[in-house]
């Protein structure tokens, strides 16, 4: 119940401070161009708001809402969330939306999305201002990685160095580093000290996100490290320092692998109703083999710790000034990656991989990490940038859209038509919402 607090408090004040940014967005540029703003809430209100209040002598009323699905800055003569169709009816005024030029409304349209950018490179330097970068570089990996079956049915090796992909370097192990080697057609890599090239097929990130094991880890030696008092390994006699051989009769190369048999083991197990298994280990100690069977405590851990390496890491420190250009570089990363990876969502495997408001929380820390909390609302806010300026009616991207075809055409789409494309947009996304947060339950239920 704390975790699931923790994360819930952690999500709502980085939702809070993106709806606020973008709604801002919208706000600036209205009131810059003397657009009259009658709205600024966040979160919605229908029916009732849990706050509101209006500055004496102020045309914008402030407020937060109930249902926390984003947030509406209501702004006079234009047809958006608030569905206020009655205004429009109504001759147009010098100080609403629909008298201004299109390239005001335009500027007024995007600057939500523009603010949500600028505060994920502003985030993106800040961070590496306060806590700088640190990181184990590819190349200082002596062990090389470890790979699943598929990767070396491609040709990849455990212990292979990644070094590039596409001639593209790769520097360090994340999400970029996948999202390289699945997009390239050839990957280099030093094995045995030469460098070997790696052709690839046509991959899916998706699909290889989803393979278990990873289709590439860190490889992990296969060597004891630590063993807790008590455990079921301490109590079959493992030592620190001792070599894993084999699991069940299944030769063991790393620790990697006795974590997948380990998870193996215990999915099986648990169909049978058990919260505890046992095993047959083969172990080395001073070059002398033996077996023993360990039986593992509740929740199938061992009581041991293994596969650590001592790599030396690769630290970079960051002065204010120095910290906005590497934060930019960081951001257009981000973004760049998210935009690629935009292609997934419009598959069958993508729409089923969509998560909602469970999904999101859980990519927050399960203790509070303000580095970990703040690396988090710098890539929601390049999510929402990206999500807001789709071309779909109800976002951004949809008035941006007739907004560019009333530049090019010379004449605007009519009121009527706006309002039917809001409604359908609005029926889109609430059906994607409801899609996304039900894929959340069944991923609780199964």
């Amino acid at each position: 119940m704390e975790t699931f607090l923790i994360r819930a408090l952690q999500l709502i004040l980085s939702f809070s401070i993106l709806v606020i940014v973008h709604e801002g967005g919208h706000f600036f540029f209205a009131r810059l161009f003397r657009i009259r703003v009658e709205k600024f809430y966040i979160f919605f209100d229908p029916w009732f708001a849990l706050f509101k209040f209006k500055p004496k002598n102020s045309e914008t009323e402030y407020g937060v809402g109930w249902l926390p699905l984003g947030g509406y800055c209501k702004i006079a003569g234009m047809i958006d969330e608030s569905m206020d169709t009655e205004q429009m009816k109504q001759p147009p005024q010098p100080w609403e939306f629909r008298s201004k030029p299109a390239w005001q409304r335009l500027l007024v349209m995007v600057g939500g999305v523009l603010m949500n950018f600028l505060l994920a490179l502003f985030i993106y330097s800040m961070i590496l201002f306060v806590w700088g970068d640190r990181y184990i570089a590819l190349g200082d990996m002596t062990y090389g990685m470890k790979f699943n079956e598929h990767a070396q049915q491609i040709g990849f090796r455990d212990g292979d160095i990644l070094k590039s992909a596409d001639g593209k370097e790769l520097t360090r192990f994340n999400m970029d580093m996948i999202r390289s080697i699945v997009e390239a057609r050839e990957v280099t890599v030093v094995r045995d000290g030469e460098e070997k090239k790696i052709l690839l097929p046509e991959l899916s990130l998706l699909d290889v996100a989803k393979e278990d094991p990873m289709f590439v880890d860190v490889f992990c030696p296969n060597v004891v490290d630590s063993v807790l008092a008590g455990g079921g390994f301490a109590q079959a006699g493992i030592r620190k320092g001792d070599t894993l051989l084999a699991f069940n009769g299944k030769p063991l190369s790393s620790w990697n692998e006795f974590r997948d048999e380990l998870g193996i083991l215990k999915a099986q197990s648990e169909l049978e109703k058990k919260t505890s298994g046992e095993f047959s280990l083969v172990y080395s100690r001073g070059g002398v083999r033996d077996t023993v069977d360990v039986r593992t405590d509740t929740g199938f851990k061992v009581g041991a710790v293994g596969g650590l390496v001592d790599y030396k890491p690769t630290e970079l420190d960051y002065g204010f000034f120095a910290s906005f250009p590497a934060g930019v570089e960081l951001g257009i990363n981000t973004l760049k990656g998210y935009v690629s990876d935009m292609k997934y969502v419009f598959t069958a495997e993508g729409a089923k991989s969509l998560g909602g408001f469970g999904t999101i929380g859980s990519i927050f820390p399960k203790a509070w990490d303000w580095q970990r909390f703040w690396e988090m609302t710098a890539l929601l806010s390049v999510m929402l940038a990206v999500m807001n300026i789709l071309p779909i009616p109800a976002l951004d991207g949809g008035h941006v859209l007739f907004l560019l075809y009333e530049i090019i055409a010379r004449r605007k789409p009519s009121d009527k038509f706006l309002e039917y494309a809001q409604v359908v947009g609005m029926f889109l996304l609430f059906g994607l919402l409801i899609w996304a947060n039900f894929n959340d339950v069944m991923r609780f239920l199964f």
